[in-house]
């Protein structure tokens, strides 16, 4: 069965995911999935529209992933009003990582900013960690998480994410202590190279440090949600994730690198 997102190509004409970006490139890419965040949407573009504001080129690269109220159209609404946001539309929904993907596909710039559509990440942080990115231009990919030091969630989602993140450190050492902030910055044409799955977000720090890559982490700030409602409870936050961690570690198992050497015509031979 075909599981891959049915994408609505009438919002926005989608490049292919193998069309070249220029790694390096100036532009930004930012890209925020969303499902049924219709509160949230005019306020957190507006505020990322403000922070890329000394950017030469950026985009804001939304993603419905299969909304069912009103999400969708008022980002339509929206894109009269700002000239960098682009829309990717889900025809049903497919889940956040394969949303992040989606938007990822459809960017126009190497250098890609995540960014969950809650509003609880704070744009404001993207500029510094845009800093953190650049100072660290190879030749390993990097990757730039941000570390949510004070949560502004309930007692129950910080003790579950705070047993869940130590389980999952330990086991893969990605010496990343916070994986689920949505605030991240990496490399597309890195990220096109990345094995794809389900819920495969959670675990972005280890598949780049599978690819050769390193992790850095950021503080940032994080914010009580102003509207909607959160998409992951308890269960479906501790339980899939450890059924997933696994077959990340799996991966990384088989994840075998080899050393590569180019033999030139001039090079001399010997016995």
């Amino acid at each position: 069965m075909d599981t891959r997102p049915h994408i609505m190509s009438a919002d926005v004409p989608r490049p292919d995911s193998s069309t070249p970006v220029a790694t390096g490139a100036a532009g930004v890419s930012v890209v925020v999935p969303v499902k049924d965040e219709a509160d949230n949407v005019a306020s957190l573009i507006g505020e990322i529209a403000s922070a890329l504001s000394t950017e030469p080129t950026f985009e804001i690269v939304y993603v419905d992933d299969g909304s069912s109220d009103d999400t969708l159209a008022r980002l339509r609404v929206l894109m009269a009003e700002v000239p960098q946001l682009r829309i990717i539309g889900h025809a049903r929904s497919a889940g956040q990582s394969m949303a992040i993907a989606s938007g990822i596909d459809a960017a126009t710039n190497d250098t890609i900013v995540t960014l969950d559509g809650d509003g609880q990440n704070d744009p404001a942080d993207i500029p510094a960690a845009l800093v953190t990115y650049r100072a660290h231009p190879g030749p390993a990919p990097v990757m730039v998480c941000g570390h949510r030091v004070n949560r502004r969630d309930t007692w129950m989602k910080r003790l579950s994410s705070r047993i869940a993140n130590s389980v999952r450190s330990g086991l893969l050492g990605d010496g990343t202590p916070d994986t689920g902030c949505g605030l991240k910055v990496f490399s597309r044409q890195v990220f096109l190279a990345l094995p794809r799955f389900d819920h495969m977000h959670r675990f972005l720090p280890a598949l780049m440090i599978r690819q050769g890559g390193i992790a850095l982490s950021v503080p940032v700030n994080h914010r009580a949600r102003a509207g909607g409602r959160s998409k992951y409870g308890v269960w479906n936050r501790l339980w899939v994730g450890i059924v997933d961690l696994f077959g990340v570690i799996w991966l990384i198992r088989r994840g075998v690198r080899p050393e590569v050497t180019e033999i030139t015509r001039d090079q001399e031979q010997k016995p």
